[in-house]
This record gives C-alpha cells, structure tokens and sequence, in this order.
C-alpha cells in the first residue's frame, strides 16, 4: 500500500514506538525533550478521526495518505480550523499551559476530546509531537525533526533579507523573515504516485502556525 515500508525495525520506531525524544535548544546546546506520543492510548484514534471529519474530508479519499497528511497538517494547529493546539510565543501563557510543560500528547488530546475546542498553548515541538502521534494512530510512519539556526523566509526568496529606510534605520514593516535557534517538524512515509520516479519516501510537512499555505 502508499504507506508501505518494508523494515520490520523501522516500523516497530516509526508506527508502534510509543516514546521518543524531540530535540530543541540551539546549535551548541542540543537538548533531548522526552516525549510520550502514546498513539494507542484513550482516545487518540478518536480525535484523529475526528478531525479529518472536521475537513469535511470524503471517505473515498481517506485511504490516501497524500491529503490525509495535508489535513493532519492543518487541524493540528487552532488558526483557520479550530484545531487541536492553539500557539503561542508571546512568553504569557495566562489561561492556559506553558508549551514547555507538556511531555506528551496524550494530555493534549484528551483535553481537547473532551473541550472540542483548542488547547492552550503549544509551541512548534508541541505541534510535531502531536503530528507524530495522530499520524502513527492512523497507521502511517512518521517522525519528528529538528533542525537549528532555521531559516524562516516568508517571501519565496530563498534568502534571509534585512530591509532598511532611507535614513538607515530597520524597516521593521518589510523585515518578516528570521532565524530560529531551531524548529520542528515532521517527516510521512509514503510512495508519490503523483510525483515523478523517485520522490517517494518520506515527505516533509510542518503543523506550526505561521503562514496559510495554498
């Protein structure tokens, strides 16, 4: 099937594997974040399955992993959708949890079954834990990634730019673009028989809510 892997020991890490680490700090601080994905627990099946029903997603197309991804992608997050996680980086985590107090996903998705209204607060590992497990729930391989001194470029130039005025001072207005000292994500294994030869495997997709995508 599309998401077939055929290593038995990286399905058990990759779909089974209820524990892992993600990884966060900065390039000369690497630090683990242990993390319970607990993907068979409570009621996580029920929540993935609910929100790919919050898309409005038909049932003829939830066999593919392509847009059940796509809408994974989306309604982890709260913006748009009224998804599972809402962000926060303002540093206030008034009337909710502090991102870094989460250790899991199990948690999360239990306050939000039994809310049906999105959880506070969530930062980009909350998201990629979450992602990681509603993709193993629902049967596709997936994993987390971090990568430090990321590059965020909000214009499709493919560079960091640094806009001045005229006297020489920042145009804070222009100036969107930025470097995290890191950011998470996640990686899908599926087969692209939508893509040419060769670009199966696995596919990034990121939950943090910082641009609409198309």
């Amino acid at each position: 099937d599309t998401v077939y892997m055929p290593d038995e020991e990286l399905l058990k890490e990759y779909v089974l594997n209820e524990t892992g680490k993600i990884y966060t700090g900065n390039k000369t601080s690497i630090r683990e974040k242990p993390w319970n994905f607990g993907q068979f627990e409570s009621c996580v099946l029920d929540v993935a399955l609910f929100i790919l029903d919050m898309t409005d997603m038909s049932w003829v197309v939830r066999g593919n992993p392509i847009p059940v991804i796509r809408k994974v992608s989306a309604t982890v997050n709260a913006p748009d959708d009224g998804g599972i996680v809402a962000g926060n980086w303002s540093g206030d985590y008034t009337g909710g949890t502090s991102p870094l107090s989460w250790t899991g996903s199990v948690p999360i998705l239990e306050e939000f079954w039994a809310s049906k209204t999105p959880v506070r607060f969530g930062q980009c590992w909350v998201f990629c834990g979450v992602c990681t497990t509603i993709s193993r729930a629902l049967g596709i391989p997936a994993r987390c990634i971090t990568n430090f001194e990321s590059a965020h470029d909000t214009d499709g130039s493919i560079t960091i730019d640094v806009h001045f005025q005229a006297n020489g001072e920042l145009d804070d207005l222009s100036n969107d673009d930025s470097v995290w000292n890191f950011h998470c994500w996640n990686e899908a294994w599926m087969s692209r028989p939508d893509l040419p030869a060769g670009y199966g495997g696995w596919q990034a997709f990121d939950s943090t809510p910082q641009e609409t995508s198309d």
